[in-house]
């Protein structure tokens, strides 16, 4: 995936190297926002179909991938500190303006950059995204009550939850399970998700948790109705992490927010039907100037 945008770095401020990709295209610019754990990868059907007229962007969160935390120092995982690098990024490349896709976590990120630089953003698809506290808003059975334990106490099975995580990237049923189980679609591309899988198998269980626990305690709600720019949310139908109602109460409350709910899809709705998503941002975007 990677050998399809030229990577860089960029360190900030306070000691974080930040992993960036850029496609380096001749159009409009596109900042991809990842959701917690997804790599560029994640975003393969999209780059494939925008990639001849966009130049599109995307960074690994501090943490995550290749983007190392600053030595010696307390990791700072929180939502504004990832929009504060988001927007470090579009300075150090010169983007001045550019339409912001955000996957889940994308999502809050993409808002909280719009409340510190509006002038940045000139579009906002907000895919399978919550404005705020996803562990509270999940409609998995338990989830709200269970998983913030869970995060909590993760250290201290740090080492057993990644030597789990590992295995159940290896075995080609677990796709298979999650399917039966309605996790995901059934025309979710299975070896993709095996090799963002195996991506995700590589990363620092303590520190994803960490960023998790984070994430859960950020609520964008106050910024919805401040939002200027044209809006389009997506999400799936069987999204159990970020549920179908918020993102409808999302759209209505983000002045002139457009939605479009994917039938029989899970948290990977641009995974599961990307024909279908891709048609309709590139529809939105023609319909709102950005060619």
């Amino acid at each position: 995936m990677r050998d399809q945008a030229v990577s860089g770095t960029l360190l900030t401020d306070d000691g974080a190297t930040i992993a960036f990709y850029d496609t380096e295209g001749a159009g409009p610019p596109i900042l991809l926002a990842n959701g917690l754990g997804g790599p560029l990868r994640a975003w393969k059907p999209q780059i494939d179909y925008l990639g001849d007229r966009y130049r599109i962007i995307s960074w690994d969160y501090r943490g995550l991938y290749n983007s190392p935390l600053p030595p010696d120092q307390p990791p700072r995982l929180d939502v504004p500190t990832h929009a504060r690098d988001l927007a470090r990024l579009a300075t150090h490349l010169g983007v001045e303006r550019a339409a912001c896709i955000g996957w889940s976590m994308g999502v809050p990120v993409l808002l909280e950059t719009y409340e510190k630089r509006p002038d940045l953003i000139s579009h906002l698809v907000l895919l399978n995204g919550t404005f705020g506290k996803p562990l509270s808003n999940s409609t998995l059975p338990l989830v709200n009550k269970v998983l913030p334990r869970i995060v909590r106490g993760a250290r201290r099975f740090e080492s057993v939850g990644t030597g789990l995580v590992k295995r159940a990237s290896d075995q080609p049923e677990t796709v298979l399970w999650l399917k039966r189980l309605g996790l995901v679609s059934s025309t979710l591309d299975e070896d993709l998700f095996r090799q963002l899988a195996d991506d995700f198998s590589g990363l620092d269980l303590g520190l994803y948790l960490d960023m998790l626990r984070a994430l859960g305690e950020y609520d964008a709600a106050r910024l919805l109705e401040t939002v200027r720019v044209p809006t389009l949310a997506i999400v799936g139908d069987r999204d159990l992490f970020t549920p179908k109602d918020l993102a409808m109460r999302m759209a209505r409350k983000i002045p002139g927010g457009e939605l479009l709910l994917v039938r029989g899809a899970s948290h990977y709705a641009a995974l599961e039907y990307p024909e279908l998503v891709n048609l309709r941002i590139e529809k939105f975007f023609r319909e709102h100037g950005f060619t």
